[in-house]
């Protein structure tokens, strides 16, 4: 029997992906719930990964409160008038997201103009299909859409271009990464205060 099975467009899976979307404050309500009930977003539920939610919750609380913006990228946010939707895709357990959604919500803050959505990863599988990074399901993955066109204008992630860096110099080195190096870019996170980020979403905008 021929198989008439029409796959999906991308801007159908994301319009279908935004209509479930939670916004920032909903998704640290449902973080702070299952580290606290001892879960994880997702089907497995592990010790381990129980463990990671718990920890990026502490850490996302953290960066909520402390994260600061210079006077030139509070400037540039100003100064975006188009109308943008940040869609990203992460789960409660990824320890990148933790110190990257803080500055996403932050930006938004800033200017009405952007808006930030977020699915999780493995209720979405095929629209993250759609957006892997080197072949891999990597997250958090941001996908830039402009709200009047409906088209992808760009995209971020997993991680900074400079801890991007020093993951691929790692592996380069040791072959795989081991769990002292996650802690080692968590404290790398803490020093460098979310500018990374920062600096490649500015990159990343409309800006005049």
């Amino acid at each position: 029997m021929e198989n008439n099975i029409v796959e999906k467009t991308t801007e159908l899976l994301i319009q279908e992906s935004t209509s479930k979307a939670v916004s920032y404050t909903e998704y640290r309500t449902l973080v702070k719930q299952l580290a606290e009930k001892g879960k994880s977003t997702g089907p497995e539920q592990t010790e381990a990964l129980t463990n990671y939610t718990q920890l990026n919750d502490r850490r996302m609380k953290r960066w909520d409160k402390t994260l600061k913006f210079s006077e030139e990228a509070l400037e540039k946010i100003s100064k975006i008038d188009s109308k943008i939707t940040w869609l990203v895709l992460t789960e409660s357990w990824c320890g990148d997201a933790s110190p990257a959604l803080p500055v996403m919500h932050k930006i938004t803050q800033l200017n009405p103009n952007i808006s930030l959505k977020i699915i999780l990863r493995d209720e979405n599988v095929d629209l993250m299909n759609r957006f892997l990074t080197n072949g891999g399901m990597s997250i958090p993955k941001l996908i830039a859409i402009d709200d009047a066109t409906k088209e992808v204008i760009g995209g971020w992630g997993p991680r900074s271009k400079a801890a991007t860096q020093l993951v691929e110099d790692y592996k380069e080195q040791h072959g795989t990464l081991t769990a002292e190096f996650k802690q080692d870019l968590q404290v790398w996170y803490n020093k460098d205060k979310g500018q990374s980020v920062l600096e490649d979403l500015l990159a990343s905008l409309p800006l005049k």
